[in-house]
């Protein structure tokens, strides 16, 4: 099994940082059939068979943890680049 983890630093507020955090998810589940659900105010939970993991928002810091089953991690590289451009749309620092 091959995992994935990625931490980014951010300054949205809580309120837009979810907001952040869902418009990940979604696309997350638009590209890869992902299902997701909230666990509580911050840890936002994904799967579909073969991938697992979780999103967890923090005051200035967003992390996302990924399991990836055997048919999945031969796209290990793909999944990272495709979250780091997920993160860099909606968790970036925006000019004034």
């Amino acid at each position: 099994m091959s995992e994935i983890t990625i931490t980014r630093t951010h300054t949205l507020p809580p309120r837009k940082a979810r907001q952040a955090a869902e418009a990940v998810a979604s696309g997350l589940r638009a590209d890869f059939g992902l299902d997701y659900a909230w666990d509580d105010g911050n840890t936002l939970s994904f799967r579909r068979p073969g991938l697992s993991g979780q999103l967890t928002l923090q005051r200035k810091q967003v992390t996302v943890q990924i399991r990836l089953g055997l048919i999945f991690s031969p796209l290990k590289a793909s999944f990272e680049r495709e979250i780091h451009d997920y993160f860099d749309q909606r968790f970036a620092p925006r000019a004034a």
